[in-house]
């Protein structure tokens, strides 16, 4: 879907992906879903919710992610 989205478990990177990381794969999926490389005015707040929310969803998927014989690759936080 979007090139520039990184794969953010491991062995893609060698150690856990870093909050801004997980926070710039969130903005590029809501580049690339709405259309928008930066929203206008009256659109500033909805797409930084969904900045955050992707974000915390994401940050959620690697905590509870396990991957054959390394085990749970981070916790959520």
């Amino acid at each position: 879907m979007c090139r520039s989205i990184k794969t953010l478990r491991p062995p893609a990177l060698p150690e856990e992906a870093t909050e801004e990381e997980i926070r710039a794969a969130a903005l590029q999926y809501v580049r690339k879903v709405s259309g928008f490389r930066a929203p206008a005015a009256h659109n500033r707040e909805v797409f930084d919710r969904a900045v955050d929310a992707i974000a915390e969803a994401t940050a959620e998927l690697l905590g509870g992610l396990e991957v054959r014989g390394a085990g749970v690759v981070r916790e959520a936080g």
